[in-house]
């Protein structure tokens, strides 16, 4: 459902991304995990079609991010970090617009929003303004956005970021509900997320993917059996290869 091959991205004399390359099939939750800097949002940018690649490119149900990147963007749900919301809107007239930019059928477009503001469990504010909103529950309704066409692969940027705990395990459970169907790729800082939510890991560090397998293997590179020492060993290691 989605294939990374070789993407690269440089920022002056700064190499953001060196020559990622990945695969991701229908009913994997992958878990993008780096310090900060390690290049996962421009990555994730970059697959988004929002950054173009230096070069390289991102296959999207077989559809090219670059030469043919609407029709690619089609069957991508992306939830960025910071996603820009119109503050002014409710969320059903914010999803009603994003409906209509996504040319969804008309007749469809009422269940569609219905659907993803229930998904994302934002039915209690749907009545009031974006701006007036927390973080947590603006950041539920950038995820309804993402959400709203129902789209085969999804990518998350931080989709926890801001919610309290019990908002945290709506979204864990609205992540495995849509997991046998999509290929859903979640970047966060959160290791202690990632065991409850994916089924596979990358680790990024200095652009470049340095670990990739299940949570627990991971863990077995780990000195105290946790994800968060195999993280530090693992960008450790990166860092003393690099230098």
């Amino acid at each position: 459902m989605l294939d990374i091959r070789n993407l690269e991205k440089s920022f002056g004399a700064k190499r953001a991304v060196q020559g990622v390359s990945f695969t991701l099939d229908k009913g994997t939750v992958l878990g993008f995990l780096g310090p900060n800097g390690a290049g996962k949002s421009t990555t994730m940018r970059m697959i988004a079609g929002v950054l173009e690649p230096d070069s390289g490119d991102a296959l999207i149900d077989g559809k090219s991010i670059v030469s043919d990147r609407r029709t690619a963007q089609a069957a991508l749900g992306y939830l960025p970090e910071g996603a820009p919301l119109y503050e002014d809107m409710t969320p059903p007239e914010f999803l009603s617009f994003m409906a209509a930019a996504r040319k969804i059928d008309r007749a469809k477009r009422k269940d569609a929003v219905e659907r993803a503001i229930a998904d994302a469990r934002i039915t209690t504010v749907a009545g009031q303004r974006i701006g007036s909103l927390s973080k947590g529950y603006r950041r539920r309704v950038g995820l309804a956005g993402a959400i709203l066409h129902d789209p085969p692969v999804l990518l998350l940027d931080e989709p926890t970021d801001g919610l309290d705990p019990n908002q945290k395990r709506a979204v864990r459970a609205l992540i495995a509900r849509m997991a046998p169907t999509k290929a859903i790729l979640i970047s966060t800082h959160t290791l202690t997320e990632v065991p409850a939510m994916c089924t596979r890991a990358i680790i990024v560090d200095r652009g470049r993917v340095v670990a990739d397998g299940t949570p627990a293997e991971l863990t077995e590179k780990s000195d105290d059996g946790s994800l968060e020492s195999a993280f530090m060993r693992l960008t450790d290691q990166a860092e003393a290869n690099a230098r």
